[in-house]
């Protein structure tokens, strides 16, 4: 099996193509062997397709699984047993949600990651954190999902922390001055969904007149933009909005999912989307499946090293998307970095941000 103690102190981004290519290939071909021999709807699937591994000696020609499967199918490689928490996905009133299970060493894998790429963007130290949500998304266990799992996985990088929303979903202005006084001249943790941010924080900032400095704010965000995107507010607009009205200039957009939670992928000080060692997106053409050429449109398939007790380690997403390069960002990061398009027509919404929005 994986030797998860040595790969997960890699450096995220210090593994030029060769390299990983190596890399992922032995890790992604024995998560497959194991998936097979322990998961006998991932056994069914892939000798329905007659698939043989011992012919595989690239991950690009591992097979993938529709990640919609998850809302169908219970998929797992462990024991009942073993089962330490299960994770769901985001959605609007009537869809069906993904469940992922996890044990203790998959859950402990995710957070490892989370921590080695995240650290890469806002130090190693642990910072006062402003959540911009509200504390009542924990305590509810309806509106537990990926949304209270994404606040709970960046709260590792806190040392002290306030949501600045109340149960309402109202500002607490008063709470973030006492806050922001507390921690004056230092480094402040954001963490939010991107409409949420949009909606409770910088309209209530531009409502009141409220003018917080968080120039030396990094705020990290994501859940999808299809709800602002619609009310033509473009990526670029968020980030100079944001800046106008709390002064906030490190913003980092992330692209993630329930399915592969930990492997995020982040939004680097060009704007690029980067996959890390530990994951890589194949952008496939959806007349084939055939690996797009850089710079080509196409499905994207994301995988990740970490899935050991589901099999998700493969999976073709309803995301369109395009690699942008490999190994060459401005940012000095090596890997592939991408832009994500959009979804595929008449796909489910599914980021937290929209499903919020939808509700909303």
């Amino acid at each position: 099996m994986i030797d998860y103690s040595k790969c997960l102190e890699y450096e995220p981004y210090a593994m030029d193509k060769n390299q990983k290519d190596k890399f992922l290939t032995e890790c992604l071909w024995i998560l497959t062997r194991y998936h097979y021999d322990h998961c006998k709807e991932y056994r069914k699937i892939l000798d329905s397709e007659n698939f043989d591994i011992n012919t595989v000696h690239d991950y690009h020609d591992l097979p993938f699984l529709p990640v919609r499967l998850f809302k169908e199918y219970d998929l797992k490689s462990i024991g009942e047993g073993e089962i330490q928490k299960t994770m769901t996905s985001s959605g609007t009133t009537g869809q069906s949600v993904s469940k992922i299970y996890l044990d203790k060493e998959n859950a402990s894998n995710q957070t490892k990651v989370l921590t080695r790429i995240v650290s890469d963007y806002i130090g190693k130290k642990r910072l006062p954190m402003l959540i911009l949500d509200t504390s009542a998304l924990l305590k509810n266990r309806s509106m537990f999902s990926a949304r209270g799992a994404g606040i709970l996985g960046f709260s590792i990088f806190a040392r002290d922390k306030l949501y600045a929303l109340d149960e309402d979903m109202q500002l607490d202005i008063n709470g973030m001055k006492t806050f922001l006084e507390k921690h004056k001249g230092e480094e402040i943790f954001l963490f939010g969904f991107t409409f949420m941010i949009w909606q409770h924080f910088y309209k209530e900032l531009l409502r009141t007149g409220y003018r917080p400095d968080l120039s030396k704010g990094i705020l990290i965000h994501g859940g999808g933009w299809k709800k602002l995107i619609s009310e033509a507010v473009s990526p670029q607009e968020f980030k100079e909005s944001m800046r106008q009205v709390c002064g906030i200039r490190s913003i980092h957009d992330y692209y993630g999912m329930v399915e592969q939670t930990g492997t995020i992928y982040m939004e680097c000080e060009c704007g690029h989307l980067h996959t890390s060692v530990f994951s890589d997106v194949i952008i496939r053409r959806p007349y084939d499946f055939l690996e797009a050429d850089v710079g080509e449109e196409g499905l994207v398939e994301t995988v990740s090293i970490l899935p050991k007790s589901y099999p998700g380690h493969v999976l073709l997403t309803e995301d369109c998307g395009t690699v942008l390069g490999v190994d060459d960002c401005p940012c000095g990061r090596k890997g592939k970095y991408f832009k994500i398009r959009g979804r595929i027509k008449n796909a489910e919404i599914r980021g937290c941000s929209d499903t919020y929005a939808e509700k909303f």
